[in-house]
């Protein structure tokens, strides 16, 4: 039957198509945009809510249905909707040209105002706009990961900047203040004092300890996780300010 009756002919807007390649052939889906992830991360379930077409494909945009015989070969089946579910979870999604674009431009910004959140020019102590990040990261030849979320590659995108651009940048630093009984403290002083940046004051007094240094802010988690194991309840740790630097 041509594809281009009138029976056969359904206009395919806003389309995902996931492709696999089996038993030497492509097989295609054709799906609503987003209903793939949702698919796969378990939020959506049923099939006809994923599938523009219920039907298999050798070319999507063609409309090029795939034959009996070769879903059989290749699946060793000829249900929809079980080849249908194989194609959905090991088959590759394809995006076009321009909604990888968009989709790169997002996930590049997205990091930069992330990185711009964590790091500070060293000089002025303030944050950078997101705009000079973004030229940063050119620079440095930095270059998106699509698969990977914004914020998995924030740490490597900093290490980056801080070796091959030119932007003067560190990582913002806070300002804690940690109390607890002077018994506490003799015993975990060296385990505390190791995420430390600048020690600015240390008074190990009769009953009590004060501590008062400079921090990576992922250092906070370490040392409120250790106080709570070790101390229980009897030591804590707050944040005085932010942004500061090991030279202020």
């Amino acid at each position: 039957m041509p594809i281009n009756q009138p029976s056969n002919q359904i206009k395919l807007t806003n389309v995902s198509i996931v492709r696999l390649r089996k038993g030497g052939k492509r097989f295609e889906i054709a799906c609503y945009k987003n209903k793939v992830q949702e698919y796969r991360n378990g939020v959506e379930t049923n099939l006809d809510d994923v599938l523009q077409i219920a039907n298999v494909f050798v070319n999507v945009s063609k409309g090029e249905v795939a034959k009996s015989t070769d879903l059989q070969k290749a699946f060793n089946t000829t249900s929809i909707d079980d080849i249908v579910k194989e194609i959905l979870k090991k088959g590759e999604l394809q995006v076009g040209e321009k909604e990888r674009e968009h989709d790169l431009t997002s996930l590049r910004k997205e990091i930069a105002t992330l990185v711009g959140e964590k790091c500070v020019d060293p000089t002025t102590q303030r944050p950078y706009p997101v705009g000079m990040i973004e030229k940063a990261m050119s620079e440095a030849g930095f270059s998106v990961k699509q698969g990977k979320t914004a914020k998995s590659q924030v740490s490597e995108c900093i290490k980056l900047l801080q070796t091959n651009s030119t932007l003067p940048i560190q990582r913002a630093r806070m300002r804690v203040r940690i109390t607890m009984p002077t018994k506490d403290g003799k015993r975990l002083r060296e385990k505390i004092i190791e995420g430390a940046e600048k020690i600015e004051d240390d008074e190990m007094g009769q009953e009590k300890w004060e501590l008062i240094m400079l921090i990576d802010p992922g250092q906070f988690r370490v040392i409120n996780e250790l106080l709570q194991k070790e101390c229980k309840g009897r030591g804590q740790i707050e944040t005085m300010t932010f942004n500061a630097t090991a030279g202020s």
